[in-house]
């Protein structure tokens, strides 16, 4: 079993959970994440590390709820428990010295990019970061990123925060100020990832995205997160979750997340009937 040390509320729907998994925070490195099962008979998820501490022995999972599994997830407390937290699993980030970095997270995609930044930083390449969100109080993780950044800059769609616009509006204004980026690092929607990498590669920088939105087991055995990368077909799971993002299908990566949509919806409002739930922000304060 794994205890909740903290839960606590960080933007609406978000819910960021700090974990007892010793074993987890022991061997995770940027990148990788590992599958949750919340009840013994529940369905297992995948969910990105966004930071640990190995000392106190826990991880810190920052996850949005948007379906019945996160949803339940978000009815817990600290003090209560879990019965499996497997992993960490999936490909690490190669991190290495390569000069400027160009860290680009939307939305929850921030959690995630975190650790990358924070390694990349380690290690001595200058970092730039750009997050973006609909709106200012869907930005997360602010602080912490800065702390991993030596230049951050907001972006919020309807500009109640930072700069209105797009991350890829930042990105173009940066390259023509002068800035040079030797690697970029994009994770957040896929539709994100997606214009991010179109003006990247015009613009001639490597990228990296990060696919777990498309995760379903975790271990390629239920091929639900196929993509084709460069040509052929790869698991995200196994795989990745990163690849270079120049040589993603987008557009089939998307496609394929819709497949399940119905199915996802019935199972949520069957939940939140049964349990008398409203959609939104749910869950207790630390």
């Amino acid at each position: 079993m794994h205890k909740i040390l903290e839960h606590s509320i960080i933007g609406p729907d978000v819910h960021l959970y700090r974990f007892d998994a010793p074993d987890v925070a022991r061997y995770r490195e940027p990148g990788q994440f590992v599958i949750v099962r919340i009840s013994e008979d529940g369905e297992r998820i995948p969910l990105t590390i966004a930071d640990v501490d190995k000392d106190e022995g826990s991880i810190t999972l920052i996850v949005q709820s948007v379906g019945k599994t996160t949803l339940e997830l978000a009815q817990k407390k600290a003090g209560d428990s879990i019965p499996d937290i497997c992993g960490p699993l999936g490909e690490a980030t190669h991190i290495e010295k390569i000069g400027h970095v160009l860290c680009v997270g939307g939305g929850i995609g921030t959690a995630p990019l975190y650790p990358v930044a924070k390694g990349m930083k380690d290690v001595g390449n200058k970092v730039t970061s750009i997050l973006g969100a609909r709106s200012k109080e869907l930005m997360i993780l602010e602080e912490q990123m800065r702390s991993a950044s030596d230049e951050l800059v907001i972006t919020t769609d309807d500009g109640s925060y930072g700069d209105k616009g797009l991350v890829t509006d930042a990105i173009q204004k940066l390259v023509d100020s002068g800035e040079k980026f030797d690697q970029c690092v994009a994770m957040g929607p896929p539709i994100m990832m997606k214009f991010v990498c179109l003006l990247t590669k015009k613009l001639g920088i490597p990228t990296l995205v990060s696919l777990n939105p498309i995760m379903v087991d975790g271990t390629g055995m239920c091929g639900g997160c196929r993509v084709t990368v460069a040509g052929k077909t790869k698991f995200a799971c196994v795989d990745g979750p990163e690849f270079d993002g120049h040589e993603v299908d987008f557009d089939e990566m998307m496609a394929r997340l819709t497949m399940y949509k119905d199915y996802e919806k019935e199972s949520l409002e069957m939940y939140s009937e049964k349990h008398d739930c409203k959609l939104g922000v749910v869950g207790r304060e630390k």
